[in-house]
This record gives structure tokens, C-alpha cells and sequence, in this order.
């Protein structure tokens, strides 16, 4: 199925969020690509359908001394020493047309959303060669539901996660990642709650409650080459024991998410500089 750019930034998300280890070289201060990739992910968290998304992969990359931005985030961007990094983390989810989902049927639409706050990144270990990286990274995102251009507060989350980046001698770059999730009260209600006007008699009224939000596994592989960049991630999702387990919309507690792209690098900088990759 293809999507159109109303959606694109919150699909892109798994795609362009995939970990590279860090080691220094002499880079190109900038770099442009573009490509296209292809990813499977639930319809939201917890529902029992799935949609397949084919979609274009910016590579944007960009080496500052302050401000740095590449495949996996905006980095630098507020401060940064050698024990930590605080840098902007983002996120964001896919709208949903209840039409289209059994469980929604005859309830609003989920809108995209886009997650966006502070990352204390703390880097706890680091081999001697730079060939691996773990860090825990702590993410506090604000949630915004958009709609026509205009935004409304979905919520909070904040979502620890512990990364282990390892890079192999053929350049292959491997991140693994995961932690549980805590979202508030209004952040779960968006996705879970069932209003009394909505209510059947297979979908009860329900009011979600903030708290635990389940916990996210993710791995993920790439590659750069002269002149074009290769990746795919796997996402393992568990719902178990959230706060919203017994939501009426919380259809299967456990799903696996996927997907795999290939940007072509066309420009570059020709100003040098030593920085991570």
C-alpha cells in the first residue's frame, strides 16, 4: 500500500532510527540521498491487524561541532561530554481509519501523532577499537495527535532503553535495544479508552489508566557503501501486564514489526572532518 506525506515522518520513524556504531574517520562535513523501503507494523500497539507500508528513505547526514544529524537522530543539538549526551528524541505512530479496524468500528479515527522531548543518553561502556557502544538512553517525549495541520496533547511518555551497538570488520553495523515504556493517563486513554457513546456489547465502555505500557525489543542491521546505504530492523512488541490490558481495544498482547530500505548517497560535502560514523 502506498501512504502519502500527511503520514510519512511517523512511518519513516523505524526506518531511519536505526543504530550505527560510533567510530571516528575523516567524513564528509554533509551528505543527501534518497531511497525507498518497505515496512509491516501493527495497525497501533496491541491490535490484531497489520498494514504493509512502501515508503521513500531520505539520507540526510549532517557533522557540525554543535549541531549533528544522521540516520539515527539529532544529536549534540543541547550538550554533550564524554560520560553524557543530551539531544532531542522523536517518534510517532501511523493514523488509524476505524473504518478499516474491526475493533474501531464506529469510533474516531486514530490520527498520526508525533512524539517529540529531551534524551539523556549515559554511555556505559565502549570497547578499546570503537567496535562496540552501550548506552541507556532516556527518552521523555510530549505527544501531539495532528490533524489538517493542526496539533492537539496526546499525552507524555518516557521510555528507558538500554542500546548495544557493535560494528563487525565488514562494516556491518548492529544495534540491539530495549526497555519498557510508561506513558500517562491521556496517552493511553488516545489509543485504549472506550467512550460509553462508543460501546457495544463487544466493546465495552473502558477508561485507560496510566502507567505501564509494555516493552519494546528491537534489532536492527547496516550498512554504508560508497554510495549507497542498506538497513532493516525487527521490533518485538509485549503487552503483557500494561496498564491497559483490559481494554476491549487491546486486541493481542504480543506482535513483531519489520522492515528493510536502501537509500543512493547522490551528494556529499567536500570539506573533511573527523567525526563518529
Amino acid at each position: 500500500m502506498l501512504i502519502n506525506n500527511k503520514v510519512l515522518v511517523s512511518i519513516l520513524l523505524p526506518l531511519t532510527l536505526l543504530s550505527a556504531s560510533a567510530y571516528s574517520a575523516e567524513l564528509p562535513l554533509w551528505e543527501l540521498g534518497a531511497g525507498a523501503g518497505v515496512v509491516s507494523m501493527p495497525d497501533y500497539r496491541g491490535s490484531d491487524q497489520r498494514q504493509t507500508y512502501i515508503l521513500p528513505i531520505p539520507y540526510v547526514v549532517y557533522r557540525g561541532e554543535v549541531l549533528q544529524v544522521d540516520r539515527q537522530k539529532i544529536r549534540g543539538l543541547l550538550y554533550k561530554s564524554d560520560q553524557v549526551e543530551l539531544d532531542v528524541s522523536l517518534n510517532g505512530s501511523i493514523p488509524v481509519k476505524s473504518d478499516n479496524n474491526t475493533a474501531r468500528q464506529g469510533m474516531p479515527n486514530l490520527d498520526p501523532t508525533f512524539e517529540i522531548g529531551p534524551q539523556l543518553n549515559v554511555f556505559l561502556a565502549k570497547g578499546a577499537e570503537s567496535d562496540y557502544e552501550l548506552t541507556l538512553r532516556l527518552p521523555v517525549r510530549s505527544i501531539q495527535a495532528v490533524k489538517s495541520f493542526q496539533t492537539r496533547n496526546a499525552g507524555l511518555i518516557f521510555s528507558p532503553v538500554l542500546n548495544l551497538d557493535l560494528k563487525s570488520g565488514e562494516g556491518w553495523n548492529v544495534g540491539l535495544s530495549g526497555g519498557p515504556i510508561f506513558g500517562d493517563k491521556k496517552y493511553h486513554e488516545y489509543f485504549y479508552s472506550v467512550d460509553s457513546q462508543y460501546a457495544t456489547p463487544d466493546r465495552p465502555a473502558y477508561t485507560a489508566h496510566g502507567g505501564y505500557s509494555g516493552t519494546q525489543f528491537t534489532a536492527a542491521l547496516s550498512k554504508r557503501y560508497p554510495k549507497f546505504w542498506v538497513g532493516m530492523f525487527l521490533r518485538a512488541d509485549s503487552l503483557s501486564g500494561a496498564a491497559f490490558e483490559d481494554s476491549p481495544l487491546l486486541k493481542q498482547k504480543y506482535s513483531v514489526s519489520g522492515g528493510l530500505g536502501i537509500s543512493w548517497i547522490f551528494a556529499q560535502s567536500q570539506t573533511r572532518v573527523n567525526a563518529s560514523e
